[in-house]
């Protein structure tokens, strides 16, 4: 059998499959934590870092969260990532042999020292994915509502991620 392929296959079974419709939120990925087994360092160099804008260093974590259920052809995968002031959930999708499809992130928190934008994600049983989105001043507790928006976005059957207008 082929490495990379056995490799991936051990690496997405650090992924359960869950039951749709799920929400990402701020904190969800405490209950992942919890109950998944965690990654170990070296799935992390071989199938997260490369999808990363970012080296993985001592103030980096991932956690495996879920695998959507009913893809036959490929993967659809998320998990969630820490590093300093950004928390992200990404949905990648793998072919078969751990080929990378498509990867987008779907849901979290990021600060860029002035503003806070947090965003939470759906997934429903027809893979629509809505995204709601909003801003705050990083060092005030107020909510600009009209700084909301929501995205869509659906998971296709050949594994691509498309932004819906």
């Amino acid at each position: 059998m082929n490495t990379k392929k056995s490799d991936f296959e051990q690496f997405s079974e650090l992924f359960p499959e869950v039951e749709l419709p799920i929400t990402l939120g701020e904190d969800t990925h405490l209950t992942f934590s919890r109950n998944n087994k965690p990654f170990n360092m070296a799935a992390i160099k071989e199938f997260i870092e490369p999808l990363e804008d970012e080296i993985f260093d001592d103030t980096t974590e991932a956690i495996p969260c879920f695998k959507l259920p009913g893809t036959k052809d490929f993967y659809a995968l998320v998990y969630w990532k820490a590093s300093l002031m950004n928390y992200q959930y990404s949905l990648v999708t793998f072919d078969k042999w751990g080929e990378l499809i498509d990867k987008k992130t779907i849901a979290g928190t990021f600060s860029d020292g002035f503003q806070l934008t947090q965003s939470v994600a759906t997934i429903n049983e027809k893979w629509q994915i809505y995204v709601a989105s909003g801003q705050s001043d990083a060092d005030d507790e107020n909510y600009e509502a009209a700084s909301s928006s929501v995205q869509r976005m659906i998971l296709l059957p050949d594994g691509q991620i498309k932004i819906q207008d």
